[in-house]
């Protein structure tokens, strides 16, 4: 196996921690999105659920929505403990 130079260790570990940082915040504007189109949804149900059968469905599909809301939560929680994971062994590595 080919012995990788401390120059192409630094290169790879910044590539990919630079790369993770800016899936997190893709992630992030994602979780805004799916947030506000839930809250979107809410309102729509309150206000307009006995006016209008669509507005039922609208709502419960919102709400359904909203789930995927909390699993981006969940993904950019991970995401960000695996970051520190690369950081760490980054650091690990240079340090040795």
């Amino acid at each position: 196996m080919a012995k990788v130079s401390q120059a192409e260790l630094v290169k790879g570990y910044e590539g990919e921690i630079a790369y993770q940082k800016h899936m997190l915040e893709n992630i992030g504007r994602w979780l805004s999105l799916s947030f506000g189109l839930t809250m979107l949804g809410a309102v729509i149900l309150y206000f307009y659920s006995s006016v209008y059968w669509v507005a039922v469905a609208v709502g419960i599909a919102t709400a359904a929505f909203g789930l995927i809301t909390v699993l981006l939560g969940y993904v950019i929680y991970r995401g960000r403990r695996n970051l520190q994971k690369v950081i760490d062994d980054f650091e690990q590595k240079l340090n040795a």
